[in-house]
């Protein structure tokens, strides 16, 4: 993909809907089913919220992992998640697959911090990734992260590059 595609690029989630569409040249490309935070829309640290507005693709992690492959601190494990391994740490939050690392693009909105503290994407490591087949998608049940099913996180991160457009809308 060239720079001049890549800016041509963007996607955009709705949390209303519980969808991220991607575009290419204003045209739709792909759309799919997500689950975004728990506690709704927010950015501020410690939230649980997912962000809204303007940010991008700062960083593409796990290109190379296998499907279904864990990832602790951004980094794989080596194990690969099924129903067992999910049994015996029920606390874990599962972050499969692959990861979009997303950083914010709005002062005060969605990077660095605003009257109520940090507010910033990055620094609260928010993602989109893959998540277990047993949990429901297109409902809101994630700590703040767009959570997508395996095969769909490894299709986009297939057809985007770090610099893409992500814009989180509430409708």
């Amino acid at each position: 993909m060239t720079d001049n595609e890549n800016l041509m690029s963007q996607i955009v989630i709705s949390i209303a809907q519980q969808t991220l569409t991607i575009y290419k040249l204003q045209k739709v490309i792909a759309q799919y089913p997500v689950s975004t935070a728990k506690n709704g829309i927010g950015s501020q640290q410690d939230s649980g919220c997912t962000p809204l507005g303007q940010h991008i693709i700062a960083e593409k992690i796990g290109g190379n992992a296998p499907s279904h492959a864990v990832f602790i601190g951004r980094v794989a494990t080596g194990e690969i998640y099924d129903a067992e391994l999910g049994a015996s740490h029920p606390e874990r939050d599962w972050i499969l697959s692959r990861i979009l690392w997303l950083s914010g693009l709005e002062e005060g909105v969605n990077k660095g911090s605003n009257s109520q503290g940090g507010c910033d994407t990055y620094q609260r490591y928010i993602y989109i990734h893959g998540t277990p087949d047993s949990e429901a998608i297109g409902l809101p049940l994630s700590h703040g992260c767009v959570r997508m099913r395996n095969q769909d996180i490894i299709e986009l991160f297939e057809q985007v590059e770090e610099g893409t457009p992500v814009n989180i809308i509430a409708q």
